[in-house]
């Protein structure tokens, strides 16, 4: 599909659903890696992938679990698949080869893989970008530009004589075509048909990539809106609920009924809250920083030991629930973000929960977040390497206090307003990530985000002025992002990862040095 896509609510936002500590690290990597298998068409035999030294996966790749979700999507499996953390013996027991080389390559993107893969004698080369929030961007195969997201089937022609022609041909059917030298790239809702294929002039190698977003993109799409400023100049946000809105969104993006757009964000729902109750039953797991920590806030809340904080309470034990089932790889809802994975629903659900709302209503109430995640990866990025943490807990702060009006009844100018505070409240925060773990100050950071989201969640139902429209509040956003220096956007290299008792951690996790992380 062409580029600057529309984001979608499921595929961009509140998603994917994983396991791993980072979605830009563990999720991302697998999508790339699922399509790189593609390309070479199945198990490659031998791997080789690059990583650039100015970069951020040059640092974090081991430790944040890019090998290991590139791993399984090399071998197939999806972001969830509970065999993820025995990626790396997998892949050998398979007899694929893999090596990984640092170089100093100049990549633009701080995200960005480099694949060469060779199966039968033959070689395939792709370039991705990892872009924040599990999302990725396909750049080139085999030296052809091309911009592909992951969310069409793909069938990818090499032609040996006139390239115009087949396109032409190509062109008449319901899909996106381009050409790129000697290849056409065909993006479409299924695969180019065999019978069609065999009847175009000069192929000389076909291959197909499956999707790997669930909701899927189509030639001549349209959205009703994609800036909070152009959604008020289509109704009065005073008389309508900011999830009204994200279902016009959403429903039009995916070419889906407001039943399935309901239905997909139920089934979310129900993984958060499942991620919860496992959270609190108890979560073990060896290489992580935190012990087990929510029963104990629990058992004193229970027992009415901790000043009174109400839903804000509730949202304290949901988020540290959720955030350390991801720190131990259960499965999880990126939403935005894996590292910010606990803001926004934990705090949806724990106010939900108080507040006594029906499913409905907080199924609405998270897609009014999801709408506010749109507008952020149309302007902004979720992606700590690009923009710190006010990338990601910043977002999931935003997305939770526009959730907390709509629980609230509020109507979608409230929840404008709440989303612009509680992104005033973090810009410049930074990504310094202790032992090279997403696990701390992450936890303090996502309950941080909550309580930043009641807050302004109260405060825009109280009416006070954000002053600043959120599509600006977005652009500052992005200028500080694009202003922060690179050892504070989740390299590990500055902030409390260069602490003294960080680097003791990380070697105690390490081995005394053994992983390769701890320089």
């Amino acid at each position: 599909m062409p580029a600057n896509l529309p984001p979608s609510i499921f595929n961009d936002v509140v998603g994917p659903v994983m396991r791993g500590p980072s979605s830009s690290h563990s999720a991302a990597s697998v999508r790339i890696g699922r399509l790189a298998r593609d390309l070479c068409g199945g198990d490659p035999e031998r791997v080789l992938v690059e990583f650039d030294t100015e970069g951020s996966l040059a640092t974090t790749h081991e430790s944040q679990g890019s090998d290991m979700g590139l791993f399984g999507g090399l071998l197939g499996w999806a972001a969830d698949d509970e065999r993820l953390p025995q990626s790396a013996a997998a892949l050998r027991a398979a007899g694929i080869e893999l090596s990984i080389e640092i170089a100093t390559l100049h990549d633009p993107h701080p995200n960005t893989y480099r694949l060469t893969l060779h199966k039968g004698g033959v070689e395939h080369r792709l370039v991705a970008l990892s872009t924040g929030g599990g999302m990725i961007e396909v750049v080139e195969i085999d030296g052809s530009a091309v911009t592909l997201y992951g969310d069409c089937f793909v069938t990818v022609l090499d032609v040996s004589g006139d390239v115009g022609d087949v396109a032409a041909r190509l062109a008449a059917t319901a899909a996106e075509v381009t050409t790129s030298g000697p290849r056409i790239v065909v993006e479409a809702q299924a695969f180019v048909d065999d019978i069609v294929l065999a009847a175009l002039p000069a192929v000389t190698r076909v291959r197909r990539l499956h999707p790997v977003m669930p909701v899927l993109s189509r030639k001549g799409m349209k959205v009703p809106f994609l800036h909070a400023g152009e959604m008020v100049e289509t109704a009065d946000p005073r008389t309508r609920k900011l999830s009204d809105f994200a279902l016009d969104y959403e429903c039009a993006r995916g070419g889906l009924s407001e039943d399935a757009v309901l239905a997909q964000m139920a089934k979310i729902l129900a993984i958060v809250r499942g991620g919860v109750k496992q959270g609190l039953t108890g979560t073990e797991y060896q290489d992580r920083i935190l012990p087990r920590q929510s029963h104990r806030f629990a058992a004193m809340l229970d027992r009415g030991e901790l000043l009174d904080g109400g839903i804000l309470n509730r949202a304290i034990l949901y988020v540290t629930a959720l955030m350390e089932v991801k720190s131990s790889m259960g499965v999880i809802v990126a939403a935005p973000t894996a590292g910010s994975c606990a803001t926004f629903p934990a705090t949806c659900l724990a106010a939900a929960e108080v507040l006594g709302c029906a499913d409905d209503v907080t199924l609405r109430a998270m897609l009014a977040a999801g709408l506010i995640g749109v507008f952020t990866a149309t302007r902004s990025s979720f992606a700590a390497e690009v923009g710190g943490c006010q990338a990601e807990t910043g977002a999931g702060a935003a997305m939770a206090a526009a959730a907390l009006v709509e629980l609230q009844g509020g109507n979608a100018a409230q929840g404008l307003s709440a989303a612009s505070h509680a992104l005033q409240n973090v810009l410049g925060l930074v990504c310094d990530p202790i032992a090279n773990r997403v696990e701390a100050p992450c936890l303090g950071r996502n309950i941080a985000g909550a309580a930043n989201a009641f807050a302004c969640a109260n405060i825009a139902l109280a009416g006070y002025d954000h002053l600043i429209p959120l599509d600006e509040v977005l652009d500052a956003h992005r200028q500080i992002s694009e202003n922060m220096a690179r050892e504070l956007r989740c390299t590990a290299l500055g902030g409390l990862s260069i602490s003294p008792t960080s680097k003791a951690i990380e070697a105690r996790l390490c081995g005394g040095g053994g992983c390769g992380s701890c320089g």
